[in-house]
């Protein structure tokens, strides 16, 4: 089956799919952009950790989590009624009860390093909703992102979620369901926003390195299309279901009929 959007997929958004999404998406990046960075650069992965309550899990839809909470309710439903019946000259009145565990979330990023001195010229992050909709997640994030935004040191933020808050920017422009903001650090406050919707192509940008030098051009849009084929996304997405999240009202008539003509729903 071919791809069948003409920009990003927004199934590929579900979030029982979207954390294998990141991971081959960061490395198809860096994999197309290390050659013409080399010898004077090489593209580092790197990952930070995430900690978050059962809440913060569910509310991004991590479904292990979702469904251990249900069987902590049902447990703890189970367990109010056994209080509730327990004899008053039981010898141990003790009951076994679930803890809600901090869970760990692990992402990548990607760092473009000088080889002679390690120093990192520009950070490459590809959002997630742990960044948008999380309260720790989204604090951690924006965090680093004022540190990198003080430094000398450039970013590209690519937000290819439709949920969730979006990065904070000054200027006052049009809601989209994208963006891709590539900031050089010799240019601030001015930055460079890419702002799409889902039914327009990604498109092409430059990845900043140091002052005065040629910047490495990216097709992201062809990077989505290689990992959906090399991952056979195809085979696991039921297109006659509405994507999760779903679309706002004003496209879903376009996409129920962009697949129809496809042959891909019913």
């Amino acid at each position: 089956m071919q791809y069948p959007f003409p920009g990003m997929n927004p199934y590929l958004e579900n979030p029982d799919l979207w954390s294998e999404v990141h991971h081959r998406l960061i490395t198809a990046i860096a994999i197309a952009i290390s050659p013409p960075l080399r010898p004077k650069y090489r593209v580092a992965i790197e990952k930070r950790t995430y900690r978050m309550n059962t809440e913060d899990a569910i509310l991004i839809g991590i479904p292990d989590v979702a469904i251990l909470s249900a069987k902590q309710k049902e447990k703890q439903s189970n367990n109010t009624t056994a209080i509730a019946t327990l004899p008053t000259d039981t010898a141990d009145k003790s009951i076994t009860v679930t803890l809600p565990l901090p869970l760990e979330i692990k992402e990548g990023y990607l760092e473009i390093r000088e080889v002679s001195t390690g120093k990192v010229i520009t950070v490459i992050e590809v959002l997630s909703p742990t960044n948008k909709r999380t309260k720790e997640g989204r604090k951690s994030y924006l965090e680093k992102r004022e540190k990198i935004l003080q430094s000398d040191t450039n970013l590209v933020e690519i937000d290819l979620i439709r949920s969730g808050d979006k990065m904070p920017i000054l200027t006052n422009i049009t809601d989209t369901d994208y963006r891709i903001l590539v900031v050089r650090s010799d240019c601030l406050p001015s930055a460079q926003l890419f702002a799409f919707t889902v039914r327009e192509a990604i498109p092409n940008f430059t990845i900043p390195l140091a002052k005065q030098e040629q910047e490495v051009e990216l097709n992201l849009q062809n990077l989505l299309l290689e990992i959906y084929d090399q991952a056979g996304f195809e085979l696991t997405l039921d297109y006659n279901q509405p994507p999760v999240p779903e679309l706002l009202v004003k496209d879903r008539e376009w996409l129920d009929r962009l697949l129809k003509e496809q042959g891909i729903r019913e």
